[in-house]
């Protein structure tokens, strides 16, 4: 009997033992998580909305004839920067110098009548306050007179028109920009108003189109109320430009939901092209001292946003945050976090909520699991 109650107090104290050697071995196995931390802090982010927008050129021309033609002359070439009325092209001009000719022949020949008929018209006026003609015939000289002083004001029409067809020869630039590419060559018999010869883009400014969704439709109507929009279109690896908003649209797409806007840039520099897609940044608020920490901080879980604060003891708490916009790599938290709180910013595969965590400087080796 009292050899089995030994035996019960040796079982016990070994079990004891064991149990405590497996949770040894369990705590050595779980070392504190290497870290890195930032403290939360006050930063000034702007709230922004981005959005694709499409480069357009301030003005467009295809250029096209008026008159009909052989191409005689092009002084200009493919890519050229041409300012407003430089010479571009050259219509034949000769039949419109014959024609021009022939309209001013005309004219001369009908003023000579005019003139005869108006001197006509005078003697045969004073004939009939002397009684040597009769009123009908000095009527008859009036007549021809008016008429010929009609067909002059015609010919002076066509002497016009004439003029203008031959002037239409020669072909400027109704803008400044750049040329695109010749559609015609010199020697081609172009028609009227419907022969394409090339385009001309102002590339400088130019105009950025984009659209945001309606949910930020009131922001952008109250920036706008109180003064100008800013823009910032990135095209590439330093490639940015700023502009204003110049123009909202009067209707929300119902297919999209959204609202069409289009900005100004000066593009002085010529970093925008037209027709190239561009990250479009538009600055809808200030956001003055909100509460930030650096984006790598938030993480995403199922049940939202949230972040590891670390507390006095050295442990891990996963709190749950509210975030707001981003700006130069940091995110403002608008609800959830409060300044001065250390947050982890790198090592979250290790942490453990509750969890032991050990603060790493940056460049420190991590240890090996």
């Amino acid at each position: 009997m009292k050899f089995s109650i030994w035996l019960q107090v040796v079982l016990l104290c070994l079990a004891f033992a064991t149990g405590c050697s497996k949770q040894e071995t369990t705590q050595r196995s779980k070392p504190p998580a290497p870290v890195m931390v930032a403290t939360a802090a006050t930063a000034d982010i702007p709230r922004t909305a981005q959005a694709v927008g499409t480069v357009e050129a301030s003005e467009t021309v295809t250029i096209r004839p008026q008159i009909s033609g052989e191409l005689a002359a092009v002084y200009v070439v493919e890519g050229q920067d041409v300012v407003k009325g430089q010479r571009l092209f050259l219509i034949d001009p000769r039949p419109w110098q014959a024609a021009l000719k022939k309209a001013e022949a005309s004219l001369n020949r009908n003023r000579v009548i005019l003139e005869n008929a108006r001197r006509d018209h005078e003697r045969y006026a004073g004939l009939v306050k002397d009684g040597i003609v009769t009123q009908e015939q000095a009527d008859a000289y009036r007549t021809k007179a008016e008429s010929a002083a009609a067909d002059l004001e015609a010919d002076r029409a066509v002497v016009e028109n004439a003029r203008l067809q031959l002037a239409y020869c020669t072909i400027a630039a109704p803008i400044a920009g750049r040329l695109g590419s010749l559609m015609v060559d010199r020697g081609n018999v172009l028609k009227a108003n419907e022969t394409a010869l090339l385009t001309i883009n102002t590339i400088s400014p130019v105009n950025v189109s984009f659209s945001l969704p309606e949910r930020d439709l009131a922001e952008v109507k109250t920036r706008l109320a109180q003064g100008r929009l800013t823009v910032e279109a990135k095209a590439g690896e330093g490639l940015t430009d700023k502009g204003v908003v110049a123009f909202l649209d009067n209707t929300v797409d119902t297919a999209t939901g959204a609202i069409r806007l289009k900005a100004a840039f000066t593009n002085t520099q010529r970093k925008l092209w037209p027709g190239q897609f561009v990250q479009v940044t538009v600055k809808l608020a200030e956001g003055k001292g909100v509460v930030a920490v650096p984006a790598s901080a938030v993480q995403t879980g199922q049940q939202g946003t949230f972040v590891f604060v670390v507390k006095q003891d050295m442990t891990a708490e996963v709190r749950p945050v509210v975030v707001g916009a981003s700006h130069q790599g940091l995110s403002a938290i608008e609800r959830g976090l409060a300044a001065g709180e250390q947050v982890v910013v790198d090592g979250h595969l290790r942490v453990v909520p509750g969890g032991k965590i050990e603060i790493k400087q940056p460049g420190e080796k991590k240890p090996m699991q």
